[in-house]
């Protein structure tokens, strides 16, 4: 080929390559928008999704079972003070529930739904510490001050962090289990979050046992924290479960929320809760279904009622209540006219009346 043809292709080319930009230029640009879809109904889908008949029940059971046969060494990596992370497609949420109820008998186990929107990590963190107390008291195993002279939910993070990491007396294993589900979730994947998990997982008496499920998940953290604080055992422990429980809590792809969904989705948060939260929460309902036309209720009202009824003993735990309310969004608040806050349920009359029905059931 000589130096013509050459040029003559690169002519071509060229002149092929402007021409479509100038058609390209001159096409008529469509006026559909994204808003113009008709989405179906969240509800629906969900309900269409669930009725899919799962293929592959039995290949999938076998691979489950395989895992079993994991379960006594990932239990002594967890005394040699490893931390595991399991990763891998579908959701791990069973596997590593039924790890946790077969193999951890021994241990105190607290489970983390790190799939939810939001997470309230210091009361998590003092959680923690009463359980490793009463574990310590139970086995005398602790020598010093009395923790009861200062409830954990008052101590700041770093006085809880070095609770949970004091010394461990010779031949004592007293440890707490703690299991994430999701530790790369929307409500834990936030530096400082991640951060404290860090310093909590490196305590003496802590061992972490987490899933991810996001490809970038292992961003969160540098060097340090892998192999020096969370000290992970990484897991290739692939499911092919589906993410039912996890996928409650994000929308899906074309669809829009429908209110029964909303109600779905408060119930089963506030089934995790205790059950005075839940009468707090009543509470707050009952006074939005009798006053719709007010702007909610004032903070003093409802810690008045609930006082009465013996829901709650102090405004400290009247507080703590709301702050779960609000980290799950269930609850919000608004400026009164008169300038004080008030209290209100981001809910239809319709879907609030649902939710009463289900939660008292």
């Amino acid at each position: 080929m000589d130096a013509n043809d050459i040029d003559d292709e690169e002519f071509e080319f060229s002149r092929n390559y402007f021409l479509a930009k100038e058609l390209g230029n001159s096409g008529k640009k469509s006026n559909s928008k994204l808003s113009d879809i008709d989405l179906v109904d969240e509800q629906e889908l969900r309900e269409a999704a669930s009725n899919l008949q799962p293929k592959h029940e039995s290949e999938i059971a076998c691979l489950l079972n395989s895992y079993k046969s994991l379960y006594s060494k990932w239990v002594c990596e967890l005394r040699c003070g490893f931390g595991l992370l399991m990763y891998g497609f579908g959701s791990k949420k069973a596997l590593l529930e039924d790890f946790a109820s077969t193999a951890l008998t021994e241990y105190s186990v607290v489970v983390i739904n790190g799939y939810l929107q939001s997470i309230n990590l210091k009361q998590v963190v003092a959680a923690l510490a009463e359980v490793l107390w009463d574990q310590l008291k139970a086995q005398r195993t602790y020598i010093g001050k009395s923790q009861g002279q200062q409830p954990f939910n008052s101590r700041s993070m770093d006085d809880l962090i070095a609770f949970l990491d004091g010394p461990k007396m010779d031949g004592d294993d007293s440890f707490v289990c703690v299991l994430i589900h999701n530790i790369d979730g929307p409500g834990l994947r936030d530096p400082d979050t991640q951060q404290y998990l860090a310093r909590v997982s490196a305590c003496a008496h802590i061992r972490i046992i987490a899933s991810i499920d996001h490809v970038n998940a292992p961003l969160l953290w540098d060097k340090k924290m892998v192999h020096m604080q969370f000290n992970w055992c990484w897991y290739h422990v692939p499911t092919f479960a589906p993410y039912k429980v996890e996928g409650i809590f994000y929308p899906l792809i074309l669809a829009h929320g429908g209110a029964s969904q909303s109600v779905k989705t408060a119930s089963i948060v506030l089934q995790s809760l205790t059950p005075n939260a839940q009468s707090v929460f009543k509470v707050l309902a009952e006074h939005q279904l009798a006053h719709p036309d007010e702007e909610g209720m004032p903070i003093n009202a409802l810690y008045t009622i609930c006082r009465e009824r013996f829901l709650v003993s102090s405004q400290v735990t009247l507080n703590s209540h709301l702050v779960e309310f609000k980290d799950h969004e269930l609850v919000k608040t608004r400026r009164h006219s008169d300038g004080q806050d008030c209290l209100y349920i981001p809910l239809t009359t319709e879907a609030l009346e649902k939710l009463l029905i289900e939660i008292s059931q």
